[in-house]
């Protein structure tokens, strides 16, 4: 049986420095936390293994691109058990960036953005409120975005 990856300060420390800039080098890395970019390659493919790190992505500006308009929306279901194809169904939406199962008002928070109103009202009725099992739904735009940053500071199992 293989023993489960536990993750040490150091692992934190690496990952806290890939957060802030993914296009570190390992030799980079390895200065900064003075060990060798070869240990910082290996400690990375063992986390990467035990899906500590689920991969790696691009932080675009949307709005540059012409996508002016990010809303949240609240999704109720018809029925709990309907999740899991409530979901595999708003992941072919490209406009939905994400989508949370919550405990609360809405069985599922969603993050979808949009080149304007227009363009979300019709994501919103055209396709995410035709999603069979979906009772209803509630928006909110985003009026601006003050804060999004990744978690920096691990206690380690404490």
């Amino acid at each position: 049986m293989k023993k489960k990856y536990k993750p040490d300060s150091t692992d934190t420390e690496i990952l806290t420095i890939l957060m802030q800039d993914a296009k570190k080098t390992y030799a980079e890395i390895g200065k900064e936390l003075f060990i060798s970019g070869g240990t910082v390659h290996v400690r990375i493919k063992k986390m990467i293994e035990a899906k500590i790190i689920l991969n790696t992505e691009l932080k675009v500006d949307y709005a540059k691109l012409g996508y002016d308009i990010t809303a949240f929306l609240g999704i109720y279901l018809e029925k709990s058990k309907l999740y899991d194809n409530v979901s595999d169904e708003l992941e072919k939406i490209p406009e939905v960036l994400e989508a949370h199962y919550t405990t609360g008002t809405y069985s599922i928070f969603a993050k979808i953005i949009s080149r304007d109103t227009q363009h979300l009202r019709n994501t919103i009725s055209h396709k995410i409120q035709q999603i069979s099992g979906i009772q209803r739904t509630e928006t909110f735009i985003s009026l601006h975005n003050s804060l999004s940053r990744p978690l920096t500071s691990f206690e380690n199992g404490k």
